[in-house]
């Protein structure tokens, strides 16, 4: 039987962290939006002040897979929340339990760190995702629209 290991990610994951990442930009179509590099990734993650967290799922020793998260906030919980960024698990190893492995850690990290909830997006045609989400009773929130500013709009509404 296959064992899955869930543990924290170290700068000497720095590589893999990358390649993890470029193959989820490759799986959602957006390989050009990456523009991360290993000392980027040092730095947000394992830095003086890294912006967010990153844990590594193994199957029996190999990794196949990840999970980058923050914490955000509700004024209306009056909480912290944990923000799931990324999870990614590779190809071969999808169906095995990782996927839920990851949800379920960052789950108990969430309540072991006071969180009042959980939160993360997903592409609307992840009908695999979208189906794994629906069975652990999360709650689509399409009453939100997402706005980003990003790039050259950012800095030109900064200068208005």
């Amino acid at each position: 039987m296959d064992r899955i290991n869930i543990r924290f990610a170290t700068q000497e994951d720095t590589g893999l962290i990358l390649r993890f990442i470029k193959e989820l930009a490759s799986f959602e179509k957006l390989e050009h939006e990456v523009v991360a590099d290993e000392p980027q990734i040092i730095s947000s993650l394992f830095g003086e002040t890294p912006q967010a967290e990153c844990v590594i799922a193994e199957l029996d020793g190999r990794p196949k897979g990840f999970a980058i998260f923050f914490h955000n906030y509700s004024t209306f919980l009056c909480r912290h929340g944990l923000y799931l960024e990324d999870l990614y698990v590779t190809p071969e190893a999808r169906g095995k339990g990782i996927g839920i492995g990851l949800l379920k850690h960052l789950a108990e990290l969430a309540i072991e760190r006071g969180c009042g909830r959980m939160e993360w997006w997903v592409l609307d045609w992840n009908t695999p995702a979208i189906d794994l989400y629906k069975s652990l009773e999360a709650e689509a929130m399409d009453e939100f629209t997402i706005y980003r500013l990003k790039g050259k709009a950012l800095e030109k509404f900064s200068q208005k």
